[in-house]
Parts: C-alpha cells; sequence; structure tokens
C-alpha cells in the first residue's frame, strides 16, 4: 500500500499533534530559535564532510544527509505552528515573489554560463 503524499499542510497538522501529545508542548520561540542553529549546524557539519574537504569523525558515522535536513525543517514547521504562519501560503508568495523579481535576474547573470 502506498503513502499518500505528505503536503506542507499537513505536515504542519502532524507536527502539531506530535508536539502537543508527545513532545507536551512547544518550546518557546527562542528555544526553537536555537535548536534550529543547532540542527543547521548538524546539516552543514555533515555537508562539510560529505561534499567539501573535512574528513569524517567517528561521531559522523551513521548520519543521514535527509534526517539532518528533515530535523531542520521539523523546527521551521514548529516556528511556523507557533507564530501562526501558513507556510503553503507563504511558500506560495514567496515564489511569486522571486517569480517577479528574478524573472530575467539568473539567466542574464555572466557568473551562471
Amino acid at each position: 500500500m502506498m503513502k499518500a503524499e505528505l503536503t506542507i499542510k499537513q505536515a504542519q497538522l502532524d507536527v502539531d499533534q506530535w508536539i502537543k501529545t508527545v513532545g507536551v508542548r512547544y518550546f518557546n520561540e527562542l528555544t526553537n530559535l536555537g535548536i534550529l542553529m543547532e540542527e543547521v549546524g548538524e546539516l552543514s557539519s555533515l555537508m562539510v564532510r560529505k561534499y567539501g574537504e573535512q574528513s569524517f569523525k567517528e561521531s559522523d558515522k551513521g548520519k543521514e544527509l535527509g534526517d539532518e535536513i528533515a530535523d531542520v525543517l521539523w523546527v521551521l514547521i514548529c516556528l511556523a505552528n507557533q507564530t501562526g504562519v501558513d507556510l503553503t501560503e507563504a511558500l506560495q508568495k514567496n515564489f511569486e515573489k522571486k517569480n517577479n523579481r528574478d524573472a530575467n535576474r539568473h539567466q542574464e547573470n555572466e557568473k551562471l554560463k
């Protein structure tokens, strides 16, 4: 049986449900901002070892890129939920902004050719 696609809206609902049951409650916004920075740091550490020039450490073994990215996304969803941001709407508006602002910008960028 195939799982249904997880929409951004459903992810926000699922995270909220998990936080309010298993997680008890949301950490406050500044705590979650700090946790987001920690998670981005963990993602960065893995990326510089996998794609950059740093070598892996023993503590890096078993870490997966998808899991680290998902950790970042989880905390972003928490921050959106607790600040009343509808991520579906925000992302749609962000696409519109980028399409209007950057319609020709990247095609005309000599550095990308």
